[in-house]
């Protein structure tokens, strides 16, 4: 273990090692890197634990600097673990780079096959005796991260000894196509809500969409931007200022070159930056399969259900007069082919989308049964997580609290961390 400062905090990084598969605890062992974080002036002190789980999938949690955000209020009572789990940051990190060594795309699938809320949360169940000594700990779990508290609550509530979770309550029964269902009207209305609040976007989106359709268009990065993928610019409408950096994306997309009008050197790096999956592969591979219970395969439900929403149909609406809607946290075939981050592992990706016999991720009669303190905040319209859905599970949950608020949109403890943990902890005390 390795231990050093930063203003008001002391750090320590732990390498934990875990079976791949906890069917088969002594086959291949994986590693996985977390980061404790302790208040410098309680370095020393007896401190219950409090272990966070970063939204995604595939995200490595935050590297926070000092006592930023909402570790600066966990840190007046806690001792903090900020786990990368498996997949992220420097956890067994997946991406195209590493993936070839576990030899072909069917070996590859099959690897990726543990890397969903099941395994996160049994790795959490390993480590956490090594470090609690086998105390219970508290979970904070943002987007992805609730996902996986929620499937802890199902299957070790006796590691637990609350659970907050934020934009992250998902449905105990809907399938991949049932989210995007729900999904794509929700895009609809905050493409809305930016339109009216900046309408000269309107026209703009469309030139944008119309010259891309007529050329072919590569970014310095080697990143394909076709009509589909600006599209999927929209997934900034999720966060609290994504509608203004949106705007400034989009107003920044033109300059005249002695050949015409043109896309922006600084547009398409900026547009490549928000596109690229390099940094996160593992969001792409296996965001459906986070879904996935029973023996259904998940078959790119977001592109099959977008053609019951042909609004969102690009071509269609250039040759109207409509305005462009751009889509948000959803996955298509034609990402493995715009990216060149995720362009060699389009067929791995084919192999996860056609799998079938998923584990069933939670345990409806034991979530009724719960004795674990729980409060969620849910973001009224969050454009990530179906706030029915959340409210549904939320009655499934004995005990559960929950604080709807529309006051942040998904990346609520972010944007207002101190006072949304602040809230949770108050609810799951039964202090408000």
């Amino acid at each position: 273990m390795t231990s050093y400062r930063q203003p008001g905090t002391v750090l320590t990084d732990h390498r934990f090692t875990v079976p791949l598969d906890h069917a088969h605890p002594g086959g291949e062992q994986i590693e996985l890197y977390a980061r404790e974080v302790v208040a410098a002036d309680r370095a020393g002190s007896e401190l219950p634990w409090l272990i966070y789980l970063e939204g995604g999938p595939g995200f490595g949690a935050r590297r926070f600097v000092g006592q930023q955000a909402w570790l600066g209020r966990a840190l007046k009572e806690f001792r903090v673990l900020l786990l990368d789990q498996r997949g992220t940051g420097l956890s067994s990190p997946v991406n195209r780079q590493t993936l070839p060594l576990r030899g072909g795309p069917r070996e590859q699938a099959d690897y990726l096959a543990h890397f969903r809320a099941d395994s996160i949360v049994r790795d959490c169940e390993a480590i956490r005796p090594q470090l609690t000594g086998g105390a219970p700990w508290t979970v904070l779990g943002q987007s992805f991260g609730g996902f996986c508290a929620t499937h802890y609550l199902s299957i070790a509530p006796e590691g637990l000894r609350t659970v907050l979770i934020t934009g992250g309550l998902p449905s105990l029964h809907a399938s991949a196509a049932d989210v995007y269902r729900a999904a794509y009207p929700r895009m609809e209305r905050k493409v809305a809500a930016h339109y009216a609040r900046y309408p000269q976007d309107v026209e703009r989106a469309r030139e944008i969409a119309a010259h891309l359709a007529d050329h072919e268009t590569v970014t310095p990065g080697g990143h394909l931007l076709t009509p589909e993928a600006f599209q999927s610019l929209g997934i900034a409408l999720g966060g609290g200022d994504g509608t203004h950096s949106l705007h400034y994306l989009l107003e920044n997309a033109f300059v005249r070159t002695p050949q015409g009008p043109a896309l922006s050197d600084a547009f398409l790096e900026a547009a490549q930056s928000a596109l690229s999956f390099a940094g996160h592969p593992l969001f792409a591979l296996v965001h459906e399969s986070i879904y996935g219970q029973g023996k259904e395969a998940t078959g790119w439900a977001a592109e099959r259900i977008r053609a019951e929403f042909p609004r969102f149909d690009a071509r269609r609406t250039l040759a109207g007069s409509g305005p462009l809607l751009f889509t948000g946290e959803t996955i298509h075939p034609w990402h493995f082919e715009t990216d060149p981050a995720l362009r060699p592992l389009r067929e791995t990706a084919e192999l996860l989308a056609a799998r079938t016999n998923w584990p069933v991720l939670y345990d409806t009669a034991r979530l009724a049964a719960n004795e674990v303190p729980v409060a969620a905040a849910v973001y009224h319209d969050d454009m990530y997580v179906d706030t029915a859905h959340s409210l549904e599970t939320a009655r499934s949950i004995r005990g559960l609290r929950t604080w709807v608020t529309d006051e942040f949109e998904h990346d609520g403890l972010r944007a207002g961390g101190p006072r949304v943990l602040d809230r949770l902890l108050a609810l799951a005390r039964g202090e408000v």
